[in-house]
């Protein structure tokens, strides 16, 4: 994902979507409407959910093996391992919703490409940290060395808002979760290097350090409270991860269900003894645009 997701990069993604989710091997087909013919949504039919492996699909996963049943709810996670192809097979109803972002980066996402698609209920916080394989501490961090950055516009402008809030550089003021790395305007000798989201942690041993996403630590078995340098504090964060949908399906039964048992005293257990700190608990209702 470059620094400005554009209509040619969904376009692609639309192509691939297809490609996508046939190599997911599922039996059943996500693209097929759970709505009758008179306009009721067929309660009987899976709620196909979209979201990142870690921690979204093991939460979901949680849900649909310890609690779904019980609230007669029919789940199925599809995983997916970028920030683009979820929104757009919510978009075009090859899954009926997904879970894995933000509430700017959604805002930015639907602004940049005509997308409908809608917060229903909050979940969880991953706080965004900066690491690094070649020092052990915040005060290593000198001038001359490279820090690798998230390069689509919300998360690079969260991680240039965590490098600020730490001392390691200066930016415009009021720039706000939208910094960009010419809104610096002091880089203390610092170089940045841009990459997509994902690719961040494997380029670890090839830069001095670097901001990575809460659920991209995890999956490269990377502990935000034992291995970051800085991590982002919870206390005011505006970057819940949370449920969405596209709009006009928030009231869908099955989407209610799921919402009611995202928020429940069970998943939140699961977060806190799973993830010790790492990922936390951020239940409620998400901000108005």
């Amino acid at each position: 994902m470059r620094k400005n997701i554009k209509l040619t990069a969904f376009a692609a993604a639309s192509a691939a979507l297809a490609l996508g989710l046939t190599a997911c091997g599922s039996s059943s087909d996500p693209s097929s409407s759970a709505q009758t013919d008179g306009g009721k949504v067929d309660e009987s039919k899976p709620l196909v959910i979209a979201a990142s492996p870690s921690p979204h699909a093991d939460i979901l996963n949680f849900v649909k093996d310890k609690l779904a049943a019980k609230d007669g709810l029919k789940l199925e996670v599809k995983e997916f391992t970028d920030y683009v192809l979820p929104n757009t097979a919510t978009e075009q109803g090859q899954v009926d919703g997904n879970y894995f972002q933000h509430k700017p980066y959604l805002d930015d996402f639907n602004k940049k490409n005509g997308t409908h698609i809608v917060p229903v209920v909050n979940v969880h916080l991953e706080p965004l940290g900066l690491y690094s394989k070649k020092v052990k501490a915040l005060t290593d961090i000198k001038a001359g060395q490279t820090i690798a950055v998230p390069n689509d516009t919300t998360n690079e402008g969260r991680a240039l808002q965590l490098l600020a809030a730490n001392n390691l550089i200066t930016l415009k003021d009021g720039v706000g979760t939208s910094a960009k790395l010419s809104d610096i305007t002091d880089k203390k000798g610092l170089e940045f290097k841009e990459l997509e989201a994902a690719t961040v942690p494997r380029a670890l041993n090839d830069v001095d350090a670097a901001i990575i996403n809460g659920n991209y630590a995890l999956e490269a078995n990377l502990s935000p409270v034992k291995d970051a340098l800085v991590l982002e504090k919870a206390e005011g964060n505006p970057y819940a991860n949370f449920l969405a949908v596209k709009e006009g399906k928030q009231n869908d039964p099955r989407v209610q269900k799921l919402a009611k048992l995202l928020n429940s005293d069970e998943v939140k257990k699961f977060i806190e003894e799973k993830y010790q700190g790492s990922v936390t608990p951020a239940f409620g209702t998400p901000a108005a645009s």
